[in-house]
């Protein structure tokens, strides 16, 4: 059959004796080894081609961007004027940062690898009129295929002919076993878990619904909105230096100074700018974060998921797993014929059997055992449940009487039952009722001996609710996070199930939003944000909530459980699969539950906003000492016309104080009860309110060291001054913004404390004692300096910064 009029004709919806004539098929048999051969050319082999970025070009990349450039400029600087040992460290710091990076990414991808591992299977095929076993990566639309009980579906097929009963949970994330006979389809990825079946191919690799899955997870991609902080950050940093720079180029050329003078200062503007420890202050924060998360059974396998769950907004939980616990019950019971409730489960356990672990049957046993039922009867024999007579019977005895027990279909039990038609057709209005709120309904009959079964009553299935996941919604709503549900259920039991846990009853067709989203997406994303939920929902469709959402500026988050929540959980900030996911959507998700609890949900949510409050404290503080160091520096070389700041003191203060508040990630922070946006500008107006004022008082101390301390006559005991006025403002300052409210209002971490005295004593040894490169100074100069910055920062910064915060637009 030609591409063309395969394409033109959807073979998912015509009869199995058409699509076999319209792929030039024979059920007498098979293809010929010719047309295979022609339709592996035409078609390509039963799998997904992989992508894969090539690791060097990846790795090159790391060496591309703000960061990585302010580094390579320091090391031409450093090169051109022959200071060699700056140069050695910065490029030890450019490769170290760049390997950091470049190791957080190698995370496999085993999302696609399990994909794709389902498709490495055998089956039974006819070819050239003979049966044989040959890899499922060699089917071809067209071939005719053999599947019994226990076979993995390995293509998209339609039965041509026999019954099957197949499990889907690991497509749609329901529990109940589907039926399927002549002429419907079964989708690849699909097992066969009763009966026998011929079949035909109709679609192989990437056209079936598993392989446009294994797609959705290729395409889909979260924005790593940590990478555009840093980057925000860095060009912040860039504009201070930039400013002041340009500032020093142009009075330079007014006084006639010739610019390769400059270079020096600029090289020590440069490493007072550059934030090298941002990267391992990010990486440690979020590592930290993710060891204690992962004693509360939690795993976090991409780091910035971390920051992304701090400023999550809306999470998206698929139903089955999360909402319900993907195990069936009995969700009612409506006894007939005079029978009682109690009675329509003892039988219907009567005719089920443990030893299978069929949904079903331990649906009914569960109940029956839940009552004391199970000890009533003993059972003598049983028939599980097949195609053919779609329903389970078992003989049993209780109290002496010999009984035969059957639960199934309704059309099927009441037939065995003889019903009257008035009565069928009741009984039928019943299922009809039923099966329209999304319900589905059996029949359970018994018969005593060898007389006439009787109809006992109906029982509808249900999945169980999780009993934290009311109280789960409930939290995360109070945290400011919305919640929505995701289900294939019909809409009618989505609102059932939305509203026995606090969600509201505002829930949306899928297929209508994605209808909407191809013709208005502005209207879908608002249908979508104001929506509690969205059922008859298929693997696109979850993948199309969440970029709708993230469309409308949103940061989602998605919880799941089966292969058909892998693109959907790939493509949010934060993909969560739960403890009984498939390793595929253990694969695509960023964070990954290890035990029943969900709690520990809401616990991912706080941790993040600690995390972020601990990283913005840095934030503030690095971009308030750049203003600091930068101007500093500056001005005095335009009032004195001295570079006060030497580069290896410039270097010094980099390592003492950058890499010190890396101990900020363990500081004790308090998580917010709003989702915290990243709110870069905020954080840079508070920072610059800070740096000025720093400026100012610093300027004030080099007055005093000029007109009490004779620093203008003594340049080497000046750098070790100016050294000493950035180095206290750096400490002070630390315990002035790692509090949004005032400084004494909590308490640091001890390891902050003791890291900050650490390098409080060893600065102070530094200067006291004296380096090469750094003079040293009487105590009392440095006694002078320590109490005048303790005093700036502690009592008027402090009071700047409280009042700047709040004016900002800041989260806390």
């Amino acid at each position: 059959m030609a591409k063309a009029s395969q394409e033109s004709i959807d073979l998912l919806h015509i009869g199995a004796k058409e699509a076999i004539q319209l792929l030039g098929s024979s059920l007498e048999a098979g293809l010929t080894h010719a047309e295979v051969e022609a339709r592996l050319k035409q078609y390509g082999y039963n799998e997904v081609p992989e992508k894969k970025a090539n690791s060097l070009v990846r790795f090159a990349k790391k060496f591309w961007g703000l960061s990585a450039w302010m580094l390579e400029l320091i090391i031409i600087l450093s090169w051109i004027l022959h200071k060699y040992s700056d140069l050695y460290i910065v490029t030890a710091l450019l490769v170290v940062n760049a390997i950091l990076s470049f190791a957080q990414e190698q995370r496999a991808s085993g999302a696609l690898e399990s994909l794709r591992s389902r498709l490495h299977v055998t089956s039974r095929v006819l070819r050239d009129g003979v049966w044989g076993l040959l890899p499922a990566r060699e089917l071809v639309p067209g071939d005719i295929v053999r599947l019994r009980s226990g076979d993995f579906v390995p293509a998209d097929v339609k039965i041509v002919s026999g019954e099957v009963s197949v499990d889907q949970s690991t497509l749609t994330g329901e529990s109940m076993e589907v039926e399927k006979g002549p002429d419907d389809v079964l989708y690849s990825g699909s097992i066969v878990r009763r009966g026998e079946g011929t079949v035909i191919v109709l679609l192989t690799g990437a056209r079936t619904y598993y392989g446009r899955t294994i797609e959705l997870v290729q395409l889909a991609r979260p924005k790593l909105h940590i990478e555009e902080v840093i980057s925000k950050i860095v060009r912040w940093l860039f504009v201070v230096v930039g400013v002041l720079l340009a500032i020093t180029l142009v009075a330079s050329l007014l006084r006639g100074i010739p610019l390769l003078e400059i270079l020096p200062l600029m090289l020590v503007l440069l490493l007072g700018a550059v934030p090298v420890a941002l990267p391992v202050m990010f990486t440690f924060s979020l590592a930290l974060g993710s060891m204690q998360l992962a004693k509360k059974g939690v795993l976090v396998t991409r780091l910035s998921a971390l920051d992304d769950a701090a400023s999550m907004d809306v999470l998206c939980v698929d139903k089955t797993g999360t909402i319900t616990m993907n195990r069936l019950a009995l969700a009612g019971v409506i006894p007939l014929n005079g029978f009682s409730e109690q009675e329509v489960i003892l039988y219907g356990a009567m005719a089920s059997q443990e030893a299978n672990q069929d949904p079903i049957d331990m649906a009914f046993i569960a109940a029956a055992r839940q009552r004391g039922l199970m000890d009533r009867f003993v059972q003598k024999s049983f028939h599980p449940f097949n195609p053919n007579t779609r329903r389970t019977e078992a003989h049993v005895e209780m109290d002496g009487r010999d009984l035969v027990a059957m639960k199934g279909a309704v059309n099927i039990v009441a037939q065995a039952c003889s019903l009257e038609s008035g009565m069928i057709r009741n009984v039928e209005r019943r299922t009809d009722s039923l099966a329209q709120k999304g319900y589905r309904a059996l029949a359970v009959a018994v018969a005593e001996g060898q007389s006439q079964p009787k109809l006992v009553g109906l029982v509808t299935l249900s999945d169980v609710l999780r009993p934290d996941s009311a109280k789960l919604i409930r939290e995360l709503k109070q945290l400011g996070v919305s919640v929505k549900m995701l289900t294939g259920d019909a809409l009618s039991i989505a609102r059932e199930i939305a509203g026995a846990v606090g969600l509201g009853q505002n829930i949306s067709r899928a297929a209508d939003l994605a209808k909407l989203a191809s013709l208005d997406a502005a209207k879908a994303a608002e249908i979508a944000e104001h929506s509690d939920g969205f059922a008859e929902i298929y693997p696109e469709d979850k993948y199309t909530v969440v970029k709708v959402l993230q469309a409308k500026g949103h940061l989602v988050g998605m919880t799941g459980d089966g292969v058909n929540d892998a693109p959907a959980l790939r493509q949010a900030e934060v993909g969560i699969a739960v403890s009984n996911a498939t390793d595929v959507a253990k694969g695509a998700a960023s964070v990954v539950l290890t035990d029943d609890s969900l709690a520990s949900i809401v616990d991912l949510v706080k941790n993040g906003r600690i995390i972020y409050q601990r990283i913005a404290t840095w934030i503030i503080n690095k971009i308030s000492r750049t203003i600091l160091k930068s101007a500093f520096v500056v001005f005095s070389f335009l009032i004195t016309g001295k570079i006060i700041v030497s580069a290896f003191v410039m270097m010094l203060m980099m390592f003492l104080t950058d890499f010190v508040k890396i101990s900020l990630s363990t500081d004790n922070a308090r998580a917010s009860q709003e989702p915290a946006t990243w709110n870069v500008i905020a954080l840079v107006k508070v920072a610059a309110m800070l740096g000025l004022f720093m400026v100012v008082e610093a300027f004030g101390l080099l007055y005093v060291g000029f007109r009490y301390f004779g620093l203008a006559a003594n340049d080497q005991a000046l750098y070790t001054f100016a050294f000493e006025t950035l180095f206290y403002f750096a400490m002070f300052s630390i315990f002035v913004v790692r509090e949004r409210g005032h400084f004494w209002n909590s308490m640091p971490s001890k390891t902050l404390l003791a890291a900050i005295g650490l390098d409080t004593m060893l600065g102070t040894a530094l200067a006291t004692i004296g380096i090469p490169g750094l003079h040293p100074l009487p105590p009392r100069i440095t006694l002078t300096v320590f109490i005048y910055t303790m005093v700036s920062s502690l009592l008027v910064n402090d009071f700047i910064k409280y009042l700047a915060i709040r004016k900002a637009d800041i989260r806390w």
